[in-house]
């Protein structure tokens, strides 16, 4: 089965990782320490422990606030909006330069439709003999 990628939220108290790399709710790093002390400061500030980069050695942990993770994730999903999709449409017209005054307006409609469906829009003209 393939490892999934998990969702961008709280940890909880689920750390695979005996030392990490700690940064508090400002930004400020707090430097590497042990799970346990980690887990302490958790539960002091009353925060929530977020993994930012696992691949990092040590791997680097955040305590966040509620509200800051949801800032985060709202973030997150408009990026993933706004980044153009794995199966995006291409759409290629092609037309001669001799073209009829109509024929031009009837594709210049179409491409406008296109460009409204947030399709990308590639147009080649051919030089006419």
């Amino acid at each position: 089965e393939p490892k999934r990628k998990a969702a961008f939220g709280s940890v909880g108290r689920r750390i695979p990782d005996r030392i990490l790399h700690l940064i508090n709710h400002d930004g400020e790093s707090l430097g590497n320490m042990h799970r346990a002390e980690a887990l302490k400061l958790m539960d002091q500030h009353d925060l929530k422990l977020v993994l930012l980069r696992a691949n990092a050695e040590p791997p680097v942990y955040r305590l966040m606030t509620g509200q800051q993770i949801h800032e985060e994730q709202l973030k997150r999903a408009e990026k993933k909006k706004a980044s153009p999709k794995a199966g995006m449409y291409i759409k290629e017209l092609s037309f001669s330069s001799a073209i009829a005054k109509n024929d031009l307006e009837t594709k210049t409609k179409q491409i406008a439709q296109w460009i409204e469906k947030k399709y990308h829009v590639k147009v080649t003209i051919r030089q006419a003999k």
